[in-house]
């Protein structure tokens, strides 16, 4: 995690360090619990399997969770001119093997985290563009969403990868 994410020197940390600390702890903390900890234990015969009665593959998940990092990052921070279609956004090449898709995710949080960095106590209720439905929401609500995202894929990645290693722990 970065060390912008901690209070230093015994001072309170801001709204937005605590932000970026959680986004942080989501996409790469604990093992258990953070997206890339749950990516790290997945084969690469693991990666298009769908279980059966299921209907995405371990590579499906995170071309998802990757996709709406750009997609919010952009709309809500950026020109918001980013579509689904985008290669970008698709992923594409990227999502060729696991170590390819953990750098496009690297990249697309990267882009985020600059974003959320960047602002100051004020920017936290500016309402801000949601990349799919158009309306605005007050920008802790988008980062919130976006730590809640990562947390709850990493859930579902674990659980499509201990079905196939059928060593559900």
């Amino acid at each position: 995690m970065a060390d912008d994410a901690r209070p230093m020197n015994g001072m309170t940390a801001t709204s937005t360090s605590q932000f970026l600390y959680l986004l942080d702890g989501a996409f790469e903390g604990s093992e258990w619990h953070s997206l890339l900890g749950n990516l790290r234990s997945v084969a690469p015969e693991d990666w298009l399997w769908i279980p059966p009665g299921g209907r995405r593959s371990i590579r499906d998940i995170v071309g998802h969770v990757g996709s709406c990092k750009f997609m919010y990052e952009n709309h809500a921070f950026g020109d918001a001119q980013l579509t689904g279609d985008h290669p970008l956004v698709e992923g594409r090449d990227a999502l060729a093997t696991i170590g390819s898709a953990i750098g496009w995710l690297r990249e697309g949080q990267e882009r985020l985290r600059r974003s959320v960095a960047a602002l100051d106590e004020a920017e936290l209720l500016r309402p801000r563009r949601h990349p799919y439905s158009g309306e605005l929401e007050e920008t802790r609500w988008i980062i919130g969403v976006m730590i809640g995202h990562d947390l709850y894929h990493a859930g579902e990645i674990n659980h499509i990868r201990a079905l196939r290693q059928q060593d559900d722990c």
